[in-house]
């Protein structure tokens, strides 16, 4: 704790050395946002000493985390002692700063909610220069509450306590195909519900849509014992085996980082999916922190545009989203995105958030299905980029639901604060950062600042 109280004051004294009119800005060594920013003057803020695990605590079954901590490294800390955090967003360099401050999401969150739900207390450093510690019930309450979602424009998180949960070193998977998405939604509200399928209990609910005749729910448990275990972080691609094969068992540890080694299946962009290049690559290579360089990259230089344009190929958009409909609207939602924009596969993960947060407001107790799709889609001719995030957008509406802020958004200023609660977003704003040195939300999150 001594050297992370040196650490909080060095980030503090460099705060405060700003100069006025540089936005600040964290220096993070990888990314998982995808708006990526218009330049302007800016100062970097380094967060190389605010990345470790403080502590973990088994009696008390709570961890003292520094903001800029990746799940990869908390995960690796907590299940020496049979423990991992409620919710474990699906990718290594997710930070536990991050997620609190914008989204995270797994397969425990039909039961355990968002990151920020198990959160016990925030150190945090505001836009003021202040550095206050934040909880439920003490003076900075207002501050606990409107942190998740502000997208590190209310402050960033230094220090972070969380509860964590005990685990087994097993999970057994079972995949359950679909071939109708109002039934694979029926099904998925009542696993959610009970917590139980076929007369055992249920620990992870996610799935994957291939097709509207070809889709699963993947359900997990906790075991003690495993007759075998798979390894996805080879040859061997695990998206590919929910089609092939009805049950799996992985360690809790692979479990966990399913989804890593090809980016979900966005792997297959980069060649990584083919057997020679697979064959080639390094393991330690096969991250999504490696892909999302890759992105960055292209995006910087504009790589996949020129070769699009040298092969006379229609611009693409990117159609990098994760949005949160009401179950009972999932298959309306599936339907409307099969037909307008085409892409696949697409995540489901189902979540219900235990009480109402300000600025992501969800309604408590309430089963929604997080969708998530990520690439690039050819634009119909005559239109323009924003197509179809703009669909998108309009649909999750529509249809009562919500969009995740870490991408690209279009919204006009009044829609926007009315969706992300301006209410409730601007009496914190003021009282933290009262001189406006931080973006506020609708610069940082759609004017891409």
């Amino acid at each position: 704790m001594s050297t992370h109280q040196r650490a909080v004051e060095q980030i503090r004294r460099s705060y405060a050395e700003i100069p006025g009119g540089a936005t600040p800005r964290l220096a993070k060594s990888t990314s998982n946002l995808f708006r990526f920013r218009a330049q302007g003057r800016t100062a970097k803020l380094s967060a190389r000493d605010l990345d470790e695990v403080i502590s973990v605590d088994p009696e008390t079954m709570t961890a003292e985390v520094q903001g800029m901590t990746t799940y990869e490294h908390l995960v690796d800390a907590t299940l020496p002692h049979g423990l991992m955090p409620y919710v474990v967003p699906q990718l290594k360099t997710i930070t536990l700063g991050g997620a609190v401050t914008g989204l995270g999401i797994e397969s425990t969150s039909f039961r355990d909610g968002l990151p920020h739900e198990s959160v016990e207390e925030l150190e945090i450093l505001t836009g003021d220069g202040r550095v206050v510690v934040a909880r439920e019930d003490n003076e900075h309450r207002e501050l606990f509450r409107a942190f998740p979602n502000s997208y590190g424009t209310l402050g960033y998180a230094l220090r972070i306590r969380i509860r964590l949960r005990k685990v087994q070193p097993y999970v057994h998977l079972t995949h359950v195909r679909f071939t109708d998405a109002g039934k694979c939604m029926l099904a998925m509200q009542e696993i959610c519900d009970s917590m139980v399928h076929d007369g055992e209990t249920v620990d992870f609910v996610d799935g994957v849509f291939f097709t509207p005749g070809e889709m699963y729910l993947t359900l997990g448990r906790f075991a003690d014992r495993a007759p075998y275990v798979s390894d996805y972080t080879g040859m061997r691609i695990y998206y590919q085996s929910i089609r092939q094969r009805s049950r799996d068992w992985l360690t809790v540890r692979d479990y966990l980082w399913r989804w890593d080694t090809d980016w979900f299946w966005c792997s297959r962009a980069f060649g990584v999916q083919q057997p020679v290049i697979r064959s080639l690559m390094p393991r330690r290579y096969m991250r999504s922190d490696v892909y999302r360089r890759l992105v960055a990259l292209d995006r910087k230089f504009g790589l996949t545009a020129r070769v699009d344009r040298w092969r006379d190929q229609p611009v693409q958009e990117s159609v990098i989203q994760d949005v949160e409909v009401p179950v009972e609207r999932g298959a309306e939602f599936l339907d409307f995105f099969h037909d307008k924009v085409g892409m696949t596969p697409v995540w489901m993960c189902p979540l219900r958030a235990g009480s109402r947060w300000p600025l992501y407001p969800l309604e408590p107790g309430k089963l929604y299905v997080n969708f998530g799709f990520w690439g690039m889609v050819p634009l119909p001719r005559g239109q323009f980029d924003g197509y179809y995030n703009r669909l998108i957008e309009r649909s999750v509406h529509e249809l009562d639901g919500h969009k995740s802020l870490y991408s690209t958004s279009y919204y006009a200023p009044e829609q926007f604060w009315q969706l992300y609660n301006g209410e409730a977003y601007r009496p914190v704003k003021r009282e933290y950062d009262p001189n406006g040195r931080l973006l506020d939300l609708y610069e940082k999150c759609v004017r891409g600042r």
